[in-house]
């Protein structure tokens, strides 16, 4: 009788099909077990780094609603201009001379550039060797520079620059960000971080204690006096309309403050308004009623949860540093206040990030930037912010 044969089991471990599911096993779980040694290993870089981000105040982090604004222009780039395009890297702060019917502005690689208003032709005019953040006009045609690496200067006319000041209680400035004048010559100004310069500013907002300072110099006596320290990133700065207060930006609590320098309530500081719907920069008085406040990122979720752990930031501050942080900064933009801090409208755009100055200049609003090569420029009549969530 002939042998009979059997075929191998489709389950047995000896088949080839058994072999190739054990390998897929084996290959899976390899790949498991590699991803949570890089995530250990990452952990453990992250906890031993230097870095060390520092828990928020509990009164800071109270829950408060976000300030939303009554009328919306959710597309700001419709419609809009791009000024000077390749000409201004950076542009920053943006301050207008009506007599010359020029805008200054100041950029990356140093210059002051003057803009002619009425067909946005470009110049050269003033290289500070620096980096100019904040400008501010004098009223005798002098222009006020915070350059965010020498400090306070003054600048004539005819183009010749001046060092005022640089330092204050025997700590240099790290960042001298903003600056605005007063009547009486007094300037008043912001060092954001002593700590940080501004290629570093995001290790401030990320560590989470005030190295911001405001303070005031006097030209009549050169003496620069500290007004108010522990700020939180102390950014935009602005006399009010009446000179009796200067209005000054927190950055990272997302809010303006302002201080009495004369009247009943000299030397006392106050909110102006709080909680923005984003991260404000420079803040500028229209002539109008109106303050417009430059707002570098909208309000996330995220940045409220980085805010509440110290942990979120220092892993933030860690891909910053070695690999790339994600980004999630959008819809920048300049949000319109009256004079009692009230919100009245809100300009941005989901494509737009890092706005620093907002600016109203007769029928426009100008918008300067620490990234683009250009002022946006956007007609508010045609344009306008409106009470419905579209255009």
């Amino acid at each position: 009788m002939a042998e009979s044969t059997r075929s191998p089991s489709p389950n047995s471990p000896s088949t080839p099909s058994s072999n190739a599911t054990q390998t897929t096993r084996s290959w899976r779980l390899g790949l498991f077990l590699s991803a949570m040694v890089t995530v250990l290993i990452a952990l453990l870089l992250v906890q031993i780094d230097t870095f060390d981000a520092a828990p928020y105040a509990a009164d800071e982090l109270a829950k408060k609603p976000i300030y939303l604004a009554p009328r919306n222009n959710p597309r700001l780039l419709h419609g809009s201009e791009n000024i000077g395009e390749g000409q201004l890297l950076g542009p920053e702060d943006i301050v207008y001379d009506p007599k010359l019917g020029v805008i200054y502005t100041g950029c990356v690689d140093g210059w002051i550039k003057r803009v002619t208003l009425n067909d946005s032709v470009v110049e050269d005019w003033v290289n500070t060797g620096g980096r100019p953040l904040g400008l501010a006009l004098g009223y005798s045609g002098e222009l006020y520079v915070a350059d965010g690496l020498k400090g306070i200067l003054k600048i004539t006319k005819d183009g010749e620059i001046e060092a005022l000041t640089d330092q204050a209680e025997g700590l240099k400035f790290g960042t001298t960000d903003a600056v605005t004048v007063a009547k009486t010559g007094v300037l008043y100004f912001t060092d954001a971080s002593w700590k940080y310069d501004l290629p570093n500013f995001v290790y401030d907002l990320l560590e989470g204690r005030p190295y911001g300072r405001l303070m005031s110099y006097d030209p009549a006596t050169g003496q620069t006096k500290v007004i108010a320290r522990d700020l939180y990133y102390a950014n935009g700065v602005e006399m009010s309309q009446d000179q009796d207060f200067v209005i000054f930006c927190e950055t990272p609590m997302m809010r303006c403050r302002r201080y009495y320098i004369r009247g009943e309530r000299e030397g006392s500081i106050d909110v102006f308004i709080d909680r923005l719907p984003g991260l404000p920069d420079n803040i500028r008085y229209d002539g109008e009623g109106h303050y417009w406040i430059g707002i570098a990122a909208e309000h996330t979720r995220e940045w409220d949860l980085a805010r509440r752990y110290p942990y979120v930031r220092k892993v933030l501050a860690f891909l910053e540093k070695y690999l790339k942080r994600p980004s999630v900064e959008k819809n920048a933009g300049a949000v319109v206040v009256d004079l009692d801090g009230n919100l009245i409208a809100r300009y941005y755009d989901a494509e737009l990030k890092f706005v620093t100055t907002a600016i109203k200049i007769k029928e426009h609003l100008y918008l300067g930037n620490l990234v683009k090569s250009s002022i946006i420029r956007l007609n508010l009549a045609q344009y306008p912010a409106t009470a419905s969530s579209s255009t």
